[in-house]
This record gives C-alpha cells, sequence and structure tokens, in this order.
C-alpha cells in the first residue's frame, strides 16, 4: 500500500494515533459490568495472537502513525509472556502504557519500568472492601488498595478509574476525590455502558451532570478549578485547588466525545474494532497467519466507523438492547 495513503483515517477526518491491544480474555477478578455472571466462553489458545503476532499487528499500526499503544485485557498481567510482550512493543518508537487490576501488579514493578511503562490505569470502584468483594467477586481490596500505594511510590503516573452505577458507589464520588487529596492520582468516574451480559439500562448510569451536582454540593465553587484536557481526551478534567490529585468524568453515554476520537481496538484473538460501542469487527490474525497484508482490512475498518457510537447517535437508540446485545462482554473487547 502505497506511503501516502493514510489508512488510519476515516471518512470524517479523524486520525487514529492510539491502539489499545488486549492481550487475554482472563481476568483473576469478576466485575459484574464486565464479565457475565456465569462467564465467557473462552477463545481457544490456538486462535489468540502470539506474542510475535501482537508485536507484528502493532508495527503496521506504528508504521501508519499510531504513536500510543495500551495493553489491556482481561487482566493484562496474567498473561504468561507478558515480559516478552512488553520488550518487544518497547522496541517500537510509541508511548507503552497498561491498563490493570493492580491485584498482581507488585510482581512487574520492575519489568514495567525496565520497557518504559510509566502509565498505569487501575480500575477500583469501590473505596469499601464489602462492595469492592460484591462487584469483583473476588477478596482483592487490600490488595488493590496496597498496589495503588506502592505504584504512586514507585513514580508512576496512577489513574484510577471507577465505574459509577446509582445506587451502590454513586455516595463514594467525594470519597473518591478526598483520595486525591494527599496522592498525586487522577480519579476517573466513567459512565456505565451496554456490553454483553452485564444488565445495563439508563436508570442505573450516573450522568456528567450528575457528578457535577455531587462535587458541588460538596466543594466552594471557588475550590473546583477546570483543568486543561489534553488533546483528543476523552475527559473532563477538574481538581479541587490545594489537592495534589485531580478528578475526571468520562461521559461516553451522555456526552460522548467522538467527534476527536484517535482509538482503535485489537482483542486478545486479533479481531479489530473501530469503536467500543460498535458490535462489527474485522479478522487481522486469519490474514497475518496467511502471510498476507493486513492493510487493506485496517482502512477498511477505520473507513467504515461511524461518526457517533457505533451508529448509537441517540440516547433512544443506545436504549435499544438489539443494537448493542450483538456487542461483546466487556471483559472480551479491552479496557
Amino acid at each position: 500500500m502505497s506511503d501516502t495513503t493514510n489508512i488510519l483515517q476515516d471518512l470524517h477526518g479523524r486520525d487514529h494515533a492510539y491502539l489499545r491491544i488486549s492481550l487475554t480474555e482472563r481476568c483473576n477478578l469478576r466485575c459484574t459490568y464486565c464479565m457475565p455472571a456465569d462467564g465467557v466462553p473462552l477463545s481457544p489458545k490456538s486462535h489468540l495472537m502470539t506474542y510475535e503476532e501482537i508485536f507484528n499487528i502493532a508495527k503496521t499500526f506504528v508504521d501508519h502513525g499510531v504513536t500510543k499503544i495500551r495493553l489491556t485485557g482481561g487482566e493484562p498481567l496474567v498473561r504468561k509472556d507478558i515480559p516478552i510482550i512488553l520488550e518487544k512493543l518497547a522496541t517500537l518508537p510509541v508511548e507503552l502504557s497498561i491498563t490493570s487490576n493492580a491485584v498482581i501488579i507488585d510482581r512487574f514493578i520492575d519489568i514495567l519500568k525496565a520497557n518504559g511503562v510509566n502509565k498505569i490505569n487501575v480500575s477500583l470502584d469501590s473505596l469499601d472492601a464489602s462492595k469492592f468483594k460484591h462487584i469483583t467477586r473476588r477478596h482483592e481490596f487490600q490488595k488493590v488498595y496496597d498496589n495503588i500505594l506502592l505504584l504512586v511510590k514507585e513514580g508512576f503516573t496512577v489513574k484510577v478509574n471507577a465505574v459509577l452505577m446509582k445506587g451502590f458507589n454513586d455516595n463514594e464520588i467525594i470519597d473518591f476525590i478526598h483520595f486525591t487529596k494527599d496522592l498525586p492520582i487522577s480519579i476517573r468516574f466513567i459512565e456505565f455502558m451496554p456490553f454483553d451480559g452485564n444488565k445495563w439500562d439508563m436508570s442505573k448510569l450516573v450522568s456528567y451532570n450528575e457528578v457535577m451536582e455531587y462535587v458541588n454540593k460538596s466543594f466552594p465553587k471557588d475550590q473546583i478549578k477546570r483543568l486543561q484536557d489534553a488533546p483528543n481526551d476523552t475527559s473532563k478534567n477538574y481538581k479541587i485547588k490545594g489537592y495534589k490529585g485531580s478528578f475526571a468524568i468520562i461521559s461516553s453515554v451522555t456526552n460522548p466525545f467522538c467527534d476527536s476520537c484517535n482509538r482503535l481496538r485489537l482483542t486478545a484473538n486479533g479481531q479489530l474494532k473501530n469503536c467500543l460501542f460498535s458490535s462489527a469487527e474485522s479478522d487481522l490474525l486469519t490474514t497475518l497467519r496467511t502471510g498476507k497484508s493486513i492493510e487493506p482490512i485496517i482502512q477498511k475498518a477505520v473507513q467504515a466507523k461511524f461518526k457517533v457510537r457505533g451508529g448509537m447517535d441517540t440516547l433512544q437508540k443506545l436504549q435499544e438492547p438489539k443494537l448493542h446485545n450483538n456487542n461483546r462482554s466487556m471483559i472480551t473487547i479491552g479496557g
């Protein structure tokens, strides 16, 4: 394919410089919004990308303009060859980061540092151990909490992702913000999104406006500082004056950021998803294994990207189960 052809630009003029790669469908937690209660059918090992295939696909994207790669899962650190994957990807001219539930991340501090992984996103939906157990179906709260503190101590840039669900953890919004008082971390409140098996409905969603209502009731207006969002940022960022950290809101449902989206997702079994909300997938792995170029498939997938939320451009469409029930469970997409 011609070097002058930008295969990562869609028909709406968006250039895609950010690739999220899921390394595994497995996880050591069982979060309710991510995984159905009875689990998910796992892809056979032979259907998953090897570390060589991950590198080769990633290199193709980098050759065409990707500058940032984030590793996700499942839980990426449960994959046995994660050190090799990190070492291979670290040779590419990209910013390399990872999203983890932090249960076992203390075992990988040196490996992460050695491969230039400085930015860590940690999933933590409650600061209450009993709630944590309820949503993750595991007793790992203290381990995760301690590892967040360890990551900060070791100099990593840490963001904590909390999926808000009405009646469950929305009463912890201010507690999470207070968590940033003495720690240089960013708490990111994420709107509950629809995926296969997570029993989503709008009544469970805590919107951007509702989060800010909590904030405005709890802090004086002159103490709430709006921060400058980074280019292509998914979040609206704030901090409380005098606090070391900050907080942000990712409003994918009520206030989508699709106009500036620069993200693509690669699943652990080598399927390219051009949008988190889209059920459409493009098989890169089969083509790669036949020795053919994956570039035409990438270009076709990127150009097929809808302008807004996988074609669900209204909240009414988003509430139609038939429009999103064919999408994967979040655990098999990658966070």
